[in-house]
């Protein structure tokens, strides 16, 4: 929603004393001041101050200090025109009228001021202009709907409900009826959940990539839709960027990701395949589900239970009625190799006598308002009062409260309504910091603050066992602890596209770990819709079947033998595949690589792939095609340069061009990278626990390629892992391992598997 009175803003257009720094320089601007500071020699911070005052942390996002390391060599000319040149970019800022421009040392532009509007300011709230090329493609902000090509359209930074008309009403009422985005359903409605103000901005000529993060918290508004230029607008706070040269999206990802952190590794469990409903589930009910999993032969890793399970949807609490001893339900899960997670969400219920809500109260954690009182607010208990996670303290309490709560047995924490969500009731007087500060300027981090004060308790509670929170809402440094799902999607065609480019774009935000409700939330799924989500939400990061109360159920088996047989197909490719999921887990947490991209990640030179959001790599060897349509049995897939095979069929496709595929019920087109190892699971287990194969199948394409495959004892902090280097040519494969062995470690060999001929060999580790 573009902000108002946007003309009115006054422009800070003269730079003067200017000044050298340890890492670049610093000048007065108007009343503020302006600051250069080379971070690395591909990365530069700028920074504006508010009431002439610098913030060196003006958000939780970053997990390192950026001027900690080495001061890299650097260059500064003073003039009209001041330069600070590295070994990689130089910026040049223009001290009259004022403004900034950055290029790379072969002089492409990263970024460059459009027509001297640098910046301007009204009562705290600030934007610039920049310019864009004609065609220019923009990627990232996170989970946004839509195309995630984001050029031509316009984004609001602001945790949202989607589906809570209270908190969507300002958007949706200031737009006309016939705009997609009145609808809060619609797959063009923003804002979403998650706020991340990074963006990949490329050059059509060129095809070089820069990147953009804006180190703040406020509302904020990024608008390219015009021709020629962009606009960036912030509600509040001071202005920090982080200046990214590239010239690769990979450059520039690894950049982000070095500041504000990468996805600690979970346990391999919680890559697995996830059953959850919103439903009044009865201890027994639970016990049946698991049951008839096993029964039915699916593949089954974790149980998760919604609010229902809740006293009156009192956190930390059990109905007693219907779970009448919930720790020997989760250990008789347990035993089955199925894990339980709850549902945990920030409201405490306003209810002197509850021991949470005391014991809140006497520690003083929760959040006022200005006048100092507790702040209430309404969700599924009713009025409700919210940790204030701001506070170290609120943090810590919040943190002991969940690790008393996994010590029943449960194995991680489902966060919810963390936006914050606050019904019906507005949620801006709720402030932090004693109430030092308003709601705007921590809204979009406290989902991120109550991961923290979750993990850091579940840390505390299981030491040496990894730990799996998921959240709805996030900001840039969600990944460190916690992954995401897409929030409350609909049983929909559409919604099943959108997951694609929405998972894809997190995934290229430093968002790793996600994956839409599959089956869709809301409304009613059907028999062709779900098989076709279950062929497609097995092969994404978080894999968890989810819906609603109230709709038409939409288990494996709903929809009768033939659809349960195809979906036991889907479900099994996960597993088979683990070893290969598992090792992109791993580079994704050293590296902050995407398990799951968009093409111009792994193609960034090939225009044809700009605009392709109904594809995408899976890992760094398979290019997965969903099916979005019904009745479809084909699609025309576009491969990138190179040989591609189905990895079904196993037809070999001539890269650079689109092809028709075809789309049998039974699958959805999926294409291995030639030169390509897929390192598989031998069998399908029941669940990843206590699953230790004597040997891994090596599925083999032939051409050129080397692939990793790492293992390690998937559960623990234990550093002890085997990497295995398969190199793959015309002639042969080899196959290199090192490292150490670790607990439970039993494997012998591989099985090297000519993928066209079936030819076997066996290779002893």
């Amino acid at each position: 929603m573009r902000p108002p009175l946007l003309e009115r803003y006054i422009a800070y257009d003269t730079l003067t004393h200017v000044t050298k720094i340890e890492r670049g320089f610093e000048a007065q601007l108007g009343v503020e001041r302006f600051k250069v500071e080379v971070i690395t020699p591909g990365v530069v911070r700028l920074k504006i101050s508010q009431g002439g005052v610098f913030e060196e942390t003006p958000t939780h996002s970053l997990t390192i200090d950026p001027l900690s390391a080495p001061v890299p060599k650097f260059e500064l000319s003073s003039g009209p025109v001041t330069t600070l040149t590295t070994t990689e970019l130089k910026v040049s800022v223009t001290l009259s009228p004022f403004s900034v421009s950055v290029h790379r040392a072969d002089g492409s532009a990263v970024f460059e001021t459009y027509e001297n509007n640098a910046y301007s300011t009204l009562n705290d709230a600030w934007v610039m202009r920049r310019k864009l090329g004609k065609n220019d493609p923009i990627y990232g902000l996170g989970e946004k709907s839509g195309s995630h090509n984001r050029r031509g359209r316009e984004f609001t930074l602001w945790n949202t409900d989607v589906l809570n008309p209270t908190a969507t009403g300002e958007f949706v009422s200031a737009l006309e009826s016939d705009d997609p985005r009145s609808d809060q359903t619609s797959v063009e409605f923003d804002p979403y959940y998650i706020s991340i103000p990074f963006f990949y901005h490329q050059d059509a000529q060129s095809s070089k990539i820069s990147g953009s993060f804006i180190d703040n918290s406020y509302r904020g508004y990024y608008d390219f839709s015009e021709d020629g230029s962009y606009l960036i607008h912030f509600a509040g706070g001071e202005y920090t960027e982080y200046v990214f040269a590239g010239p690769s999206m990979w450059q520039v990802l690894d950049g982000y990701t070095w500041l504000t952190g990468r996805m600690a590794l979970p346990p391999i469990w919680a890559l697995g395949y996830h059953h959850c409903r919103w439903q009044p589930y009865a201890q027994q009910d639970v016990e049946d589900l698991v049951a008839k999993h096993r029964a039915l032969e699916l593949p089954l890793d974790t149980f998760w239970i919604d609010i229902d399970y809740m006293n009156g949807y009192r956190v930390f609490t059990w109905d007693k009625a219907r779970y009448p001893d919930p720790e020997a339900l989760m250990a008789s899960l347990k035993s089955q190799g199925v894990r339980t997670i709850t549902i945990v969400d920030p409201g405490v219920k306003y209810d002197p006598g509850y021991e949470v809500f005391d014991d809140g109260m006497a520690k003083d954690v929760f959040a006022k308002t200005e006048t100092g009182n507790v702040y209430i607010g309404q969700v599924w208990p009713g009025n409700t009062a919210f940790p204030d996670f701001t506070k170290s303290s609120a943090r810590a309490w919040w943190g002991d409260l969940n690790a008393k709560w996994v010590q029943s047995g449960l194995a991680g924490i489902w966060n919810d309504m963390n936006e914050p969500a606050t019904g019906e009731i507005d949620p801006t007087p709720m402030r932090f910091n004693d109430a030092k500060y308003p709601h705007a300027r921590y809204h979009n981090e406290y989902a991120m603050l109550m991961a923290m004060g979750t993990t850091d308790g579940l840390r505390e509670a299981m030491p040496n066992l990894r730990t799996f929170v998921l959240s709805r809402a996030g900001s840039p440094g969600i990944q460190r602890y916690a992954a995401n799902w897409l929030g409350d999607n609909m049983s929909r065609w559409d919604h099943l596209w959108l997951a694609a480019p929405m998972g894809s774009g997190l995934g290229i935000s430093g968002q790793p770990f996600v994956g839409a409700d599959i089956g869709g939330f809301g409304d009613d799924c059907n028999e062709e819709l779900l098989i076709r989500w279950m062929q497609f939400g097995n092969l994404t990061p978080f894999a968890r079947n989810h819906n609603m109360a109230g709709r038409v159920d939409q288990y494996p088996w709903s929809f009768g033998e033939e659809a349960l047989g195809i979906i036991r197909s889907a479900i099994n490719l996960r597993y088979r595949l683990m070893p290969y999921i598992y090792s992109a887990f791993v580079k994704a947490s050293a590296t902050g690589v995407p398990i799951q991209r968009p093409l111009v990640f792994d193609y960034q030179d090939d225009e044809q792939v700009r605009d392709i959001d109904d594809e995408y790599m899976f890992g760094e060897s398979l290019l997965v095609a969903p099916i979005y349509e019904p009745g479809a049995r084909s699609r025309e897939v576009y491969l990138p340069a190179g040989t591609w095979v189905n990895f079904f069929t196993r037809e070999v496709y001539e890269g650079g061009k689109s092809h028709k595929v075809a789309a049998p019920i039974e699958h959805i087109p999926v294409f291995v990278k030639a030169g390509a190892a897929i390192t598989m699971w031998p069998e399908v287990p029941q669940s990843t626990d206590g699953y230790r194969p004597e040997t891994l199948d090596v599925l083999v394409f032939s051409g050129f390629g080397v692939t990793e495959v790492i293992e390690d004892d998937g559960l623990t902090f234990d550093n002890r892992r085997i990497t295995t280097k398969i190199s793959v040519t015309p002639s042969g494969v080899e196959i290199e391992a090192e490292g150490e062995t670790f607990d439970g470690f039993v494997r012998t060999g591989y099985n090297v598997i000519d993928a066209f001929t079936g030819e076997t060999k066996h290779v002893a580790l």
